[in-house]
């Protein structure tokens, strides 16, 4: 498949170091503008793809073409494609301005022209009014936009981003989500994202990919991954997810919880589905369909909602807090048919 122009097409892609196969015949069109988020946990091989992307590392074997142009052994410094770093990599004894700046006049760009390119990104940042001051006078996440301004004023045709936000609290981490999805629509590039985040990569991506032991297991929008996971991986790290085992037979998929009815008929005997937990709805009656008859076990307080706990399976629900539960209750749960999503194992 040839790659359109606009587009980062990877094909092939392996690394090995010494017998570990960190990544895996990875094969990924990224469309030009695209939001794009490589997703997986620790050592799933999401960085080194991000590094050799970035011409940092080189693989084993495989092409990366961007733009039409075959770019597998150009230098990192000759890639139009920046990096920003989970440490943001600012210089201590540089002010906001000359961090930024840096890079263009590490290329020689002329004073008259590298001024107002370094203020339209201060501007775009909403650093304008912070181009004095150093790194240490800076709130983490401040600095995080320092970072991204000092990659976008090279104007790169993709920028990549190695978990710029790990560093920061859970409520500065929210907002700067928000900003950074705002600031690639804003600027039109491409971004691809590395997080081990799910709630980070269902907020800020067009795609994301679904990375374990250095290949992609499933990519899609976040609602395609979301809503229907190719398997209990994809189920269980994208978000929580009820995992139901059992054996299909008589149209009737039969658990440990009852027999449920499916939408989708699987292609397995034995095998598993999934329900997420805000799928679970409560019945005071039973359902005319795939009801189960349940008791609380454990009630946990989050605020926005309640985590539910029962039996049998046990069983994990999301409720409002505007419901009254106790441990002990016993209600009937209507697990959906259209709700259930039947895994490939």
């Amino acid at each position: 498949m040839a790659p359109d122009k606009g587009m980062l097409y990877l094909k092939g892609i392996n690394k090995t170091y010494g017998s570990v196969k960190a990544v895996k015949d990875v094969t990924l069109e990224i469309k030009s503008g695209e939001f794009f988020t490589l997703l997986g946990p620790s050592g799933c091989g999401k960085t080194t793809l991000l590094r050799m992307i970035a011409g940092l590392e080189i693989q084993d074997s495989g092409s990366i073409i961007l733009e039409g142009k075959d770019i597998t052994r150009i230098p990192a410094t000759k890639r139009q494609i920046n990096t920003v770093f989970q440490s943001y990599a600012l210089f201590p004894h540089l002010n906001v301005f000359e961090n930024v700046a840096f890079g263009l006049r590490a290329r020689k760009i002329p004073e008259k022209e590298l001024k107002p390119k370094v203020q339209t990104a201060l501007d775009i940042l909403e650093l304008g009014r912070m181009s004095t001051r150093f790194p240490h006078q800076l709130s983490g996440g401040q600095n995080q936009r320092v970072a991204l301004a000092r990659a976008v004023v090279n104007d790169p045709k993709v920028l990549l981003l190695d978990e710029p936000m790990s560093a920061l609290d859970a409520k500065l981490r929210a907002q700067v989500q928000v900003e950074l999805r705002r600031l690639q629509k804003q600027l039109g590039h491409t971004f691809i994202l590395v997080t081990h985040d799910q709630d980070e990569a269902l907020v800020v991506s067009d795609r994301i990919a679904v990375m374990k032991d250095g290949q992609i297991i499933q990519s899609g929008s976040p609602d395609d991954v979301y809503d229907f996971p190719k398997n209990r991986f994809v189920a269980e790290f994208l978000g929580a997810a009820n995992i139901l085992s059992g054996k299909f037979f008589d149209g009737m998929f039969h658990t440990d919880v009852g027999n449920l009815e499916l939408d989708v008929q699987p292609s397995w005997e034995h095998g598993v589905i999934a329900i997420r937990p805000e799928w679970i709805k409560f019945s005071d009656t039973k359902p005319e369909q795939n009801g189960v008859r349940a008791k609380v076990t454990e009630i946990i307080y989050r605020g926005t909602n309640l985590d539910i706990w029962c039996e049998p399976g046990p069983i994990r629900v999301k409720s409002t807090t505007y419901k009254d539960f106790k441990i002990g209750d016993e209600l009937w749960l209507e697990l959906a048919p259209k709700e259930l999503v039947v895994l490939d194992e």
